[in-house]
């Protein structure tokens, strides 16, 4: 179905709310209202001269109008490109133009980084904001009512293009293939959700995470496809969670192991305080949930949780119910798309048990947007795709992580790729040589850690520490920066002189242990 179907028939059903908090009142759209905004918006990027194959680019917090500009650009057949709100202005003018949008949208909540990229990236043709207007931008609520509602639609579906790390350190866009499945037929997602967990129109399902993440991007877009309700959190806090899923009856949530400990970590008297009777399930990934902790949640909330292992390239994907995992402990799943291959350093399959780099085969196409190398390095010989992770089978076929190919940190279920810190900390004076890496985290699994051997010895400490920190959050989003920075003499390298950070990530590892 499309949400095209469920206005003709329930105009009046709710599509999405938006809780409100102590700052403002909660927000809700109609199936009628979204698709109304949906059309609208079309109008004008058809107008605007966009054809298939053309893109587009958003950066806006948690909020309804997201939704609408997502399913204009998936009506037209455009790729669409969410945008992190953490990134700062040269951050996002690098994936305005890198993504080849020919439109941009964004909020008065970010009036401060996205004023100026008009002059940044001249090759986009449209400059939209909500809530105000700021110079180089014109008023969405006013373009929008300046177009007519009328129904347009491309012969094939748009797709979202999720950005993630490139062989330079900078972002590289995940790129689907063109689909071949036209605007008003189901996604293989749609199917993929009804047949693991129950989606359907009864469906309220809890967004906890930023939408610009691809799963609640495209979970939400599924759940609006059948008919259900998003209800969707403008930032996650543990107990407004749970009164969201008491005062909506959500059925359907979807979490990070970094929210289970959050959620955790409340009075006993809070936890109990919300009906949570109406959760059936309770979805999580995006990071490794600790044994512990998922245990922990199971015995609160009951045999209700749902782990899979998938990645923004849909390369392949593996999902685990509560009961099989209580008998698989650690493990995230069977292959539910594509088929699992453990492969040795010669792309030999290894055996059951035996360790080795996770490949999938017959999952889902993609590229990394003007990054062949990248692209290659994600794809063996025989065109299977990995998302970089090792791990092994055991004899029922069910999958268990043991590492990360890269250097990839996942703070809070977020991927931090060390190659953008160790860029700006290397163009600071004071510093010779670098080293980005994740250390332990309780709250958040990880956290981003530096070493670095600065050029006058006598100046390690604590002031150039903290020197180096602000140095680094002035160029980047806060969350990719180092927590702390420790000082070397000399950093270990192999006689070729390439740096051996596995060395001194396991170091701090084995000290944190």
């Amino acid at each position: 179905m499309h949400p095209r179907d469920i206005a003709s028939h329930h105009p009046q059903r709710t599509a999405i709310v938006v809780p409100g908090d102590g700052t403002r009142l909660e927000q809700a759209m109609s199936y009628g209202e979204l698709v109304a905004a949906m059309d609208r918006c079309a109008v004008f990027l058809q107008e605007l001269g966009l054809e298939p194959g053309d893109a587009i680019a958003l950066c806006l917090e948690n909020r309804l109008d997201y939704f609408p500009i997502c399913w204009a650009a998936f009506n037209l057949g455009l790729y669409f490109t969410p945008i992190s709100t953490r990134l700062k202005r040269d951050e996002i003018a690098y994936i305005i133009g890198d993504s080849d949008a020919r439109a941009f949208f964004t909020s008065a909540e970010f009036r401060g980084e996205v004023e100026g990229l008009p002059a940044m990236v001249p090759g986009v043709e449209a400059w939209l904001m909500l809530d105000d207007v700021a110079p180089g931008y014109r008023s969405y609520e006013q373009t929008l009512a300046a177009s007519e509602p009328r129904p347009v639609a491309a012969p094939t579906q748009g797709a979202p293009m999720m950005y993630t790390s490139g062989t330079t350190g900078f972002p590289k866009g995940v790129k689907p293939p063109p689909s071949e499945l036209p605007v008003d037929e189901p996604p293989p997602l749609l199917n993929l959700l009804g047949r693991l967990y129950s989606f359907d129109g009864e469906t309220s399902y809890l967004s906890t995470g930023p939408l610009y993440h691809a799963a609640p991007l495209k979970y939400n877009m599924a759940v609006q496809t059948m008919g259900g309700t998003s209800v969707v959190l403008k930032k996650f806090d543990p107990e407004a969670a749970l009164a969201a899923i008491e005062r909506y009856r959500v059925s359907h949530s979807q979490w990070v192991p970094t929210m289970f400990t959050r959620a955790l970590r409340l009075p006993e008297e809070t936890r109990k305080r919300y009906d949570l009777s109406s959760h059936k399930v309770a979805i999580h990934a995006a990071a490794p949930c600790p044994v512990e902790l998922k245990q922990a949640m199971l015995a609160w909330w009951g045999p209700i949780i749902h782990e899979y292992y998938a990645g923004s390239e849909s390369a392949g994907m593996c999902a685990i119910g509560p009961e099989e995992w209580l008998s698989h402990v650690g493990s995230v799943g069977k292959a539910v798309r594509g088929e699992i291959h453990i492969l040795g350093p010669d792309e030999e399959e290894l055996a059951p048990g035996e360790s080795g780099l996770i490949f999938f085969s017959g999952g889902g196409q993609f590229v990394y947007h003007k990054d062949p190398e990248k692209t290659r390095r994600a794809h063996n010989s025989r065109g299977w795709a990995t998302f970089g992770d090792i791990g092994y089978v055991d004899e029922e076929g069910y999958l268990y992580l043991t590492d990360r190919r890269d250097y990839v940190i996942i703070s809070g279920g977020v991927n931090i790729y060390p190659q953008e810190a160790e860029n700006v900390l290397c163009q600071h004076p004071a510093v010779e040589d670098v080293a980005v890496f994740g250390v332990p985290n309780e709250e958040y699994g990880e956290e981003v850690k530096a070493v670095v051997q600065p050029v006058d010895p006598q100046r390690a400490g604590p002031e150039l520490e903290q020197e180096l920190i602000a140095f680094c959050i002035s160029k980047l989003a806060k969350l990719k920066c180092p927590r702390s920075i420790d000082f070397m003499a000399d950093m270990p390298r192999e006689p070729t002189g390439k740096l051996l950070k596995r060395k001194l990530q396991e170091q701090y590892r084995q000290s944190n242990k």
